[in-house]
């Protein structure tokens, strides 16, 4: 189902009574001569003439047929054969606001007059609050091409800031810190997880506003990580091994490093190691503990710079999971080979 079926409700909202059903015309009834009346007809549209005709006996049955076929012709002034005139695909984003735009040249000789066209045009068209939108819109899809982030994120985002618009949410804070929020919203809903810290390196924005935009949106609209408006409580929260998949890649660590990493941080919140730690703290800790247990051995420094946490932290997590070592690492890996509880290093 498409993220536009699905705006997001306001908390307090209760769910709308189901749509009437609708009636369409009856499918089943058959066009047939009513001079001929043969019981399969061959019926003609003739588009050139605007007459529908009857094939058996040439019983015109209607005059000025439209043609909806497409139309072929090019009205193009510039070369090649463009048939197309009628627009881009209309963005269910835009819906009530006007999607067709009108260019002005720059070339006007030098005498300005060009300039003075557009200033006016901008003026007049379209409210303020459109405006607005636009350039919200253009702001969500240069930063998730930034962070290369695909285009339903960006779609989320842009649904999420128009609903906010239009509810009010969040007036009088910076445009930039609810783009910011409605990014990574839009990041946990489709289960590709950002850190705060990322997002205000991406957008300029400090933590704290963007904090401050983020609860108040989550608590306007219901929100859950990966839930949409119709279950908003069926996803789980973000934790950190969403985020030791994206790490190791970035590490170029191989796949089983991210299997046996994620089980162990697994292991480890069921025994309430590491509790009260951030996730971004957990997954760079896990991490050097699973490399350094496998035999793949990366740096404090190098984690640190993916993970986006001091080297300290790093060590301190790892601390933890040395101490119960026994617990978290499975016997099934160590009679595999794949681990070895003598290449951890004591700190």
């Amino acid at each position: 189902m498409s993220v536009f079926s699905q705006p997001f409700p306001l908390a307090q909202q209760k769910a709308a009574p189901p749509p009437p059903p609708s009636y369409g015309p009856d499918l089943a009834v058959r066009l047939i001569c009513p001079e001929c009346r043969d019981p399969n007809p061959q019926i003609s549209e003739e588009f050139g003439s605007g007459d529908l005709v009857c094939k058996t006996c040439g019983l015109v049955l209607g005059d000025r047929i439209v043609d909806t076929r497409s139309e072929w012709r090019t009205f193009a002034n510039d070369e090649g054969d463009d048939p197309s005139r009628v627009g881009a695909a209309s963005d269910p984003l835009m819906e009530g606001m006007e999607q067709l735009d009108t260019v002005i040249s720059f070339r006007d000789g030098g005498n300005g007059l060009s300039r003075e066209l557009q200033r006016a045009q901008s003026r007049g068209q379209g409210s303020r609050q459109e405006r607005n939108l636009m350039v919200a819109f253009r702001d969500i899809s240069s930063w998730c091409d930034q962070f290369s982030l695909p285009k339903t994120i960006s779609d989320i985002a842009k649904q999420l800031f128009k609903r906010a618009e239009q509810e009010k949410v969040l007036r009088g804070k910076p445009m930039d810190a609810v783009i910011a929020a409605c990014i990574f919203i839009a990041c946990r809903q489709a289960h590709v997880p950002r850190t705060f810290r990322e997002i205000c390196n991406l957008t300029h924005v400090s933590k704290k506003v963007l904090g401050q935009c983020y609860k108040a949106l989550e608590q306007a609209f219901n929100l859950t990580p990966g839930a949409s408006a119709a279950h908003p409580s069926l996803a789980p929260s973000t934790g950190p091994e969403s985020l030791v998949i994206r790490y190791c890649n970035h590490l170029d660590l191989p796949p089983r490093v991210q299997s046996i990493c994620s089980d162990i941080i697994i292991a480890a919140r069921e025994l309430g190691i590491g509790d009260g730690r951030s996730p971004v703290s957990i997954a760079g800790g896990a991490i050097y503990f699973t490399c350094l247990l496998m035999g793949h051995p990366k740096s404090l420094r190098d984690i640190g710079a993916v993970a986006g946490v001091s080297e300290g932290t790093i060590k301190l997590v790892y601390r933890l999971y040395y101490v119960e070592r026994e617990k978290l690492v499975k016997e099934d890996w160590r009679k595999a080979g794949k681990v070895d509880l003598a290449r951890l290093e004591d700190y």
